[in-house]
């Protein structure tokens, strides 16, 4: 090759460098997303399904060009139910990997300790924690909740319960996890509002082995419903197991993961599922005719494939709340214009009627509850199929 050639060949590579490098220079930096997610220990199981749905709606969102020419970056962190460790890896999403939102923590126990955090650090986040002190626009400015508050479980579980079943003597049953204490509080609470004294309640570590104490101590004080208040599966197996072992009759009515499909493997037999009922969403309950909502039906459809061909084996509501979760970071974004927490705050508390799958939220400067009540009502435990449920009978 003559040193023209060569000439033309160093010119051509040096041009085509300077071109690579003005694209790089052009192309807008990543959106970085914090997800912290229990997708290990006791509490996993909501944090396994929310998972699918956060990474389904990265992956078509970015497919889609990103968010205003913005690829998503999610940088994922396995608290393992831990506060402790949610803390650490909040602190490490803010101060190292420079995240523009956080999503999570899944647990209230652990968003507790996380959310005073990010918004010292003036990073907006989606709770989905359902514990009510999560949430106070005045100390918390950029903390918005995308799923309902503890009271829209406990209201419509202590109604039915009261109303439907005809129930008074309420024993009620907790874990000593922040959100099972706060809950198993607040159950008391509303109870007592509407003239109910508990006969009988307990915390219980939710990883004890045998609940055959606690419900003999429930049954011998009269209790004619048990109210679990636990996101752990595997206690409230437990609660189904020695209820069954006993013989005992009673309707048990509470928490959604009562009817979680972790659940229907860890039962001693499949009849001790039967009597109970769990707080449920009008997005993932079939319709008489046995149909989904329009907006859960066309998601469960694009997904399909990921989660596989089989009967899915999670519950859906999970995963159509993370994905609305990356959506309505996406809305907030588009509509500030960027990502400036101030005109992220002012676009969310002007967000009303935003539909999304699992609901459809409306936040204000006021509130920052996004989940309205009618999007809750009771479901039978056992009648789970490929993600969803049957309404609870009413009568």
């Amino acid at each position: 090759m003559g040193n023209g050639g060569r000439f033309a060949r160093a010119a051509g590579i040096a041009f085509g460098l300077i071109v690579l490098a003005s694209a790089a220079q052009a192309a807008p930096p990543p959106l970085r997303i914090g997800w912290l997610s229990s997708l290990t220990g006791a509490l996993s199981s909501a944090a396994i399904a929310q998972n699918q749905g956060v990474q389904f709606a990265v992956d078509e969102i970015n497919a889609a060009g990103g968010i205003a020419g913005r690829k998503i970056e999610l940088l994922t962190y396995d608290t393992a139910g831990d506060p402790t460790k949610a803390v650490n890896f909040a602190k490490k999403l803010v101060f190292e990997d420079k995240v523009q939102f956080v999503i999570g923590p899944v647990n209230s126990g652990e968003s507790l300790a996380t959310v005073p955090i990010l918004a010292k650090a003036g990073i907006p986040n989606l709770v989905i924690g359902a514990l009510d002190e999560l949430i106070d626009p005045h100390r918390y400015p950029l903390a918005f909740r995308a799923i309902n508050t503890n009271r829209q479980w406990i209201s419509p579980a202590n109604d039915y319960a009261l109303k439907v079943l005809k129930r008074s003597k309420v024993a009620l049953i907790g874990d000593t996890s922040g959100y099972g204490t706060a809950s198993t509080k607040a159950a008391a609470e509303l109870l007592e509002k509407a003239g109910v004294k508990p006969v009988y309640s307990v915390l219980v570590d939710p990883n004890k082995t045998d609940l055959t104490d606690e419900m003999g101590k429930a049954r011998a004080a009269g209790a004619d419903v048990v109210m679990p208040w636990s996101a752990a599966t595997g206690l409230l197996a437990r609660v189904l197991n020695a209820r069954g072992e006993a013989g005992w009759k009673v309707p048990v009515v509470g928490h959604p993961a009562l009817m979680a499909p972790p659940i229907r493997k860890l039962l001693n037999k499949p009849e001790y599922w039967e009597n109970a009922f769990a707080v449920g969403y009008v997005s993932t309950t079939y319709t008489a005719d046995g149909k989904l909502p329009e907006r859960t039906q066309a998601l469960l459809s694009r997904i399909r494939q990921k989660l596989g061909t089989g009967e899915l084996d999670l519950m859906f509501w999970w995963v159509a709340l993370g994905y609305d979760t990356v959506h309505i970071v996406e809305h907030a974004v588009k509509a500030a214009g960027g990502t400036e927490p101030a005109a992220i705050q002012k676009v969310l508390e002007a967000t009303h009627e935003l539909k999304g799958v699992f609901a459809t939220y409306s936040w204000s400067p006021t509130q920052h509850n996004g989940f309205p009540d009618h999007n809750t009502l009771m479901n039978l435990a056992n009648t789970f199929h490929d993600g969803s449920f049957q309404a609870a009978p009413q009568q």
